[in-house]
């Protein structure tokens, strides 16, 4: 378990009752922390984000490895119940916990209509969108975002992890 997610285990998921279980690294990603496990039933897809020089917001991989061989954006039918994703900076941090089916909504996994992507941004609730497009984009990923510090609302964090 990475330093990250281990902190995350402690802070967060050991106070809200939230066990990990099967907990599978995906060393292909491993410069974004990449893993997968299963969280008290539900199908975790985990990454930590990075902060990019020039752009506001933070960058995410969100892919995986095809039988051809190639990278390709994660499918609606992949057993996957939420995307976590770990921001932080050097004196905050928080995580965004996306639903699959919003992730399907808003054109990140891939249906049969439409591709996917393989990475996109987030925009914690530190960073002050530059455009029109960054700010939808905020606007609607706040809704599944918390901060982590010391008033972490735990209530929030145990709704945003009862997915199923």
């Amino acid at each position: 378990m990475n330093n990250t997610l281990n902190h995350i285990k402690t802070k967060i998921y050991d106070p809200c009752g939230l066990q990990i279980y099967n907990l599978q690294i995906e060393p292909e990603s491993k410069a974004y922390d990449a893993c997968q496990f299963e969280l008290n039933g539900l199908h975790i897809v985990y990454r930590n984000a990075k902060i990019t020089p020039k752009k506001v917001g933070q960058f995410v991989t969100f892919w995986k490895r095809s039988e051809g061989e190639s990278i390709e954006p994660f499918q609606e039918t992949d057993q996957i119940d939420c995307y976590v994703i770990n921001v932080q900076t050097e004196n905050r941090n928080g995580q965004f916990v996306f639903p699959k089916q919003v992730l399907i909504k808003k054109g990140i996994i891939s249906t049969n209509k439409k591709e996917g992507k393989r990475g996109f941004r987030v925009y914690p609730i530190w960073d002050i969108a530059k455009n029109k497009q960054a700010e939808r984009t905020q606007k609607w990923q706040l809704d599944y975002f918390f901060e982590i510090n010391d008033s972490t609302n735990f209530k929030q964090v145990k709704a945003l992890y009862a997915i199923k």
